[in-house]
């Protein structure tokens, strides 16, 4: 075949492409979609793709299928997201951790950056700076100056090296110049064990995780990483209302869908997102949860992963962390 022709055919192919995806895009869902949570059932980010799965589920007229891919905290089930086919039928909801701060602690088969397609920001869980009721600081100052007094004696319990109360506490340790020891645990349910038994000094963690003894009197509540004041814990104030507006931090979780899925696709999935997360029945259920819906344009989302991934990375660098990479 002559040049002319062979790129003549090319061009034809590549036209037949476009109208392919086009038709596919505008047709879009015709059949059921998958929705990847990279953790087992039960926990919040199951709980959250559950509700606003099932709303857009109804939006779209199609079945949304939960598929719980958990290990590695989240790092399987966010590859098999990326590795998925490009035609918005595999889509998942994953987490801070998986997303932007396990790249930065491990090796992962997955670029954040390159492999996704962002759809929307979905829900943020505030972390609370918690102590237990043997340390006898009251505030944010009081717990600090304690800190000053006493370098390398106190000691702060997370879910696990690299996890987010890791770093929340390294975060602390850096903004207020402070010394205190990471104790590490294996899960959220063991760290409040210890905080309960004056075995650890203080923690960070997901609000909903330590709600129950706050509100019981066993843990005392210092501060909350977040931009507003939680509904369900009012009397507690941010970390900007105790002179640390650099001490922001939540937890969230956002939907994403493989990279080069077609735009016109993701524009459906976040209008349909947004949409259920509208619904009053979904958000009063999820608030209950202690999630705050945070809805938002795939371009907006993308950027905000890109700045967590900055934030985070630093972290682990001026802290030292140390990671696996």
């Amino acid at each position: 075949m002559p040049a002319s022709g062979t790129l003549r055919f090319l061009t034809a192919l590549a036209l037949l492409a476009q109208a392919a995806t086009a038709a596919r895009a505008d047709d879009f869902p015709n059949r059921p979609i998958r929705l990847i949570v990279p953790y087992p059932p039960g926990g919040p980010n199951d709980i959250l793709a559950r509700m606003v799965g099932q709303r857009m589920s109804d939006i779209l007229k199609q079945p949304i299928v939960v598929d719980n891919r958990g290990g590695q905290a989240g790092v399987l089930g966010t590859d098999a997201i990326a590795k998925a086919k490009r035609d918005g039928y595999t889509i998942g909801i994953v987490s801070a951790s998986a997303l932007v701060i396990s790249p930065s602690m491990e090796q992962v088969a997955y670029d954040t950056h390159k492999d996704f397609a962002p759809v929307t920001l979905v829900a943020t869980v505030p972390e609370m700076l918690v102590v237990a009721t043997s340390v006898p600081a009251k505030s944010m100052d009081e717990l600090v100056q304690l800190a000053k007094a006493q370098p390398g004696k106190l000691n702060f319990a997370s879910s696990g090296p690299g996890s987010l109360p890791h770093l929340a506490g390294e975060l602390f340790k850096l903004t207020a110049k402070i010394d205190i020891v990471h104790v590490p645990y294996r899960g959220a349910a063991p760290a409040i064990n210890d905080l309960l038994g004056q075995q650890v000094q203080m923690t960070f963690l997901d609000l909903p995780a330590i709600l129950p003894q706050i509100k019981a009197g066993t843990l005392r509540p210092i501060a909350l990483g977040a931009r507003a004041r939680a509904p369900t814990a009012p009397d507690v104030p941010i970390t900007a209302e105790v002179g640390m507006p650099d001490l922001l931090i939540e937890n969230w979780y956002g939907m994403i869908a493989p990279a080069a899925t077609p735009p016109a696709i993701i524009a459906t999935l976040n209008r349909a997102a947004g949409e259920a997360m509208a619904d009053p029945q979904v958000r009063q259920k999820l608030a209950e949860q202690g999630l705050t819906l945070a809805p938002d344009s795939p371009e907006e989302f993308r950027s905000f992963i890109e700045a967590e991934a900055v934030k985070w990375a630093k972290v682990i660098n001026d802290a030292g962390v140390e990671t696996t990479k």
